[in-house]
């Protein structure tokens, strides 16, 4: 059966100088940026079928296949696919979660669900060589890793090493793995490896430690890929999202009686409070993200990154151009700044006692 796109591909961001995108960004209201998402990974298959290929009107006629859609990006970019008559392959956490059900309900039934955790190496295993057995004869497009776990909203100190580890199995090492499993059937088809990481993991938001190294190691992961694998022509490109809403919240376990006397209970609350109000100010549209992964796809001059989402210039001009205090400022005043903790408190007490 010949596929035909329920409706039109989304515009594609334009290529706009530094001066014109900085004076755009200047003018537009500031919205601050938070990368917490949910764990997606989506991966896209040559079809070359004749008949698709003339449905589709596009010089890439794909067989597709996504992971971890059970919500946010990847639930979004793969309906979107599969509406423009992309065969898509998508896996998720449960395949009986309500991610999965909304997706059998809201797709055709090109798309093929399945189960991927990617802390489970015999997860990534079972679906890498399922996806090679399944393109054998059709080629491998495109991987696109949108791991993005994150439940620890904390300072560095505060946040149990364990969070470290989760966020770097996920967020870093799974899409190390899936990427070079795939790579070879990427190289032979010049295909495309689109991530999308974090502007966290370029600048030091404020209790996103865990988050923002796991994705500093991704960003640069990618860049590296970028370089190497030039001359096989297999593009690279890392998508740097703003804030859009997502659900996460802080565990306050793992912390020792010496840390908590030090910070203070009263320090983690405000934390926790800062978050909340800070979430609340969130996109819920998630357009501009599927429509930058739709282009690094799909265009044939794709970006080496994309920036969706309001404000993200001004804050990378401030980042780049302007002294770190002045950069720590804003990064404070738009998502999290911690007031004094406990034991600091009560040593300027007492200095004003001495006083």
């Amino acid at each position: 059966m010949s596929p035909s796109p329920s409706r039109p591909p989304p515009p594609f961001p334009s290529r706009l100088g530094f001066p014109k995108v900085l004076s755009l960004a200047l003018s537009s209201s500031l919205s601050t940026p938070c990368p917490l998402g949910a764990c997606v990974v989506c991966l896209l298959y040559i079809w070359w079928h004749t008949a698709v290929f003339l449905a589709l009107a596009d010089p890439y006629p794909f067989l597709g296949r996504f992971s971890g859609c059970d919500s946010g990006f990847g639930k979004e970019t793969t309906c979107y696919l599969d509406s423009m008559g992309f065969k898509v392959f998508a896996s998720v956490l449960d395949l009986e979660g309500p991610g999965a059900k909304e997706l059998r309900q809201s797709c055709s039934q090109k798309l093929t669900l399945l189960k991927m955790d990617l802390t489970e190496a015999e997860d990534i295993q079972k679906d890498l060589q399922f996806i090679k057995a399944q393109t054998v004869s059709t080629g491998l497009w495109g991987i696109v890793n949108n791991a993005g776990f994150n439940d620890t909203i904390a300072d560095a100190e505060l946040s149990p090493l364990g969070k470290f580890r989760t966020c770097m199995e996920v967020n870093f090492f799974g899409a190390l793995e899936l990427t070079k499993g795939l790579l070879p059937l990427l190289r032979s088809s010049r295909g495309r490896i689109v991530t999308v990481s974090s502007p966290a993991g370029e600048m030091p938001y404020p209790c996103l430690a865990a988050y923002g190294t796991s994705k500093a190691a991704l960003s640069l992961l990618m860049d590296t890929f970028r370089c190497e694998l030039e001359s096989w022509c297999v593009k690279v490109s890392v998508i740097l999202p703003g804030y859009f809403k997502t659900a996460s919240q802080w565990e306050k376990k793992g912390l020792s009686p010496e840390l908590l006397q030090a910070y203070g209970e009263e320090y983690i609350e405000e934390i926790n409070e800062q978050f909340i109000k800070f979430m609340k100010t969130a996109a819920e549209d998630l357009s501009a993200v599927v429509t930058s992964i739709t282009d690094a796809l799909l265009s044939l001059n794709p970006l080496g990154k994309y920036y969706p989402g309001r404000g993200l210039w001004i804050m990378y001009f401030i980042h780049h151009y302007l002294p770190y205090f002045i950069r720590d400022l804003f990064l404070k005043a738009f998502f999290i700044n911690q007031k004094l903790p406990r034991a600091l408190k009560q040593e300027q007490a007492g200095d004003v006692k001495k006083a």
